[in-house]
């Protein structure tokens, strides 16, 4: 709710898609430089305590900003100023969340469908907040929406105290910044398909995902709407990401993860395409389903295999990768769809988008299926442990 107002906010204030995306490159501008070393605090330190700081953190944000647009003393600068800061809380809640999985479930083999569960969930809230805020900024205004969201995080907080987590084994190394963060990117770089899973995750929310900061436009423009329509739009981007979650949660293993991240970079862009060339109303909340699934499986399917392939005293490092090249990429696609928007117009501008997004996905498809054979030999690797077990218990007890 709070990131559907603030676009319209800043829409309504400027009338102007540069500084749309502007903002959209302040708030995530963070994540990109700050969440390596995010990962590095989030495998050193107690992931949950580090979640926990960041909800307080990121409800005062929300709150400050439910008061100075309440009372009218809200600026484009101010709110700005404001993403900046959630920009930054974000930068270590992200990898805290994404490492904090795994510390949640307790047989490994679940770990893909508890990240789509857990996408489910937060695609839900993209479904249903959406379409809440249209109606919210039409009769009370985005303030209503900003105080909402700041109440919410109570909750959160709440269900965090609640959890009784059993503490992972630290592995305690005595090493600066430069070699932690060093290690780890060495570590992804020579994995071929962490690499080019990554680097397609980054392609995606470079050129695409910033569609999503010129919706607007598209309501009030392109489809000469108002912020019903605009939550619509966004409404039916959550509602393909939540089917697209579903689906994920609904498989019962990982099998052919690897398959469904090029291929559904390709549904993603071939949604935006289509989308691009829309000037219908429905047509276009039925593509935005076709994006939603696709950006959704493609994020989380990513998000699966990374997890499945990394060694946990790494995870939070590589998880802080995933979030440079999942949420860091977007502020500079925000700016460069913004300028772009300017200039050549915001159809043709995501249609760009969605061809590059298809070549990416193409040129990355060999390297990421090699996970593949990494997957199989990690699996007789465990099986062969599990045989030399059973094969040393039962010499203990023939001898006893």
């Amino acid at each position: 709710m709070q990131r559907i107002a603030t676009s319209w906010l800043v829409y309504r204030l400027t009338n102007s898609v540069v500084l749309l995306g502007i903002t959209g490159f302040a708030g995530q501008i963070p994540t990109f430089f700050l969440s390596p070393f995010g990962g590095i605090i989030a495998d050193k330190w107690n992931r949950k305590n580090i979640f926990l700081v960041t909800q307080i953190l990121a409800l005062l944000q929300a709150l400050l900003l439910a008061v100075l647009v309440l009372t009218n003393a809200i600026t484009v600068y101010l709110i700005i100023i404001l993403n900046v800061c959630l920009g930054l809380i974000n930068a270590f809640d992200i990898t805290a969340r994404q490492s904090f999985v795994v510390e949640m479930i307790e047989k490994k083999e679940d770990l893909g469908n508890a990240i789509a569960l857990n996408s489910s969930m937060v695609n839900g809230a993209r479904l249903v907040g959406p379409s809440i805020t249209g109606i919210l900024i039409a009769f009370t205004g985005e303030g209503v929406c900003f105080l909402i969201n700041a109440l919410s995080y109570v909750l959160i907080i709440i269900a965090l105290l609640a959890m009784k987590i059993v503490p992972r084994e630290k592995i305690i190394k005595k090493t600066n910044i430069i070699f932690d963060f060093r290690e780890g990117f060495i570590y992804a770089w020579k994995s071929v398909p962490m690499r080019s899973t990554i680097v397609l995750l980054a392609l995606v929310s470079l050129m695409g995902m910033p569609y999503q900061v010129l919706m607007p436009v598209f309501a009030k423009q392109v489809l000469e709407g108002g912020p019903h329509t605009y939550g619509f739009l966004m409404g039916a981007t959550g509602l393909g990401a939540l089917a697209g979650a579903m689906y994920l949660a609904s498989r019962k293993s990982v099998h052919k993860i690897w398959e469904m991240i090029p291929a559904s970079a390709v549904v993603f862009g071939i949604g935006l395409i289509m989308f691009s060339l829309s000037k219908n109303l429905w047509l276009s909340l039925a593509l935005l389903l076709i994006v939603g699934w696709g950006m959704m499986v493609q994020m989380a399917s990513s998000n699966t295999l990374l997890q499945v392939l990394v060694d946990d005293d790494k995870r939070g490092r590589i998880m802080a990768f995933y979030a440079m090249a999942f949420m860091g990429m977007v502020p500079f696609g925000s700016l460069l769809a913004g300028g772009l928007g300017g200039i050549i117009g915001v159809r043709s501008t995501v249609f760009i988008g969605g061809v590059l997004c298809i070549l990416g996905a193409f040129y990355l498809f060999r390297d990421i299926h090699k996970a593949r054979d990494i997957m199989i030999a990690q699996k007789k690797k465990i099986s062969s442990k599990m045989e030399e077990g059973i094969e040393s218990t039962k010499e203990v007890s023939d001898s006893l």
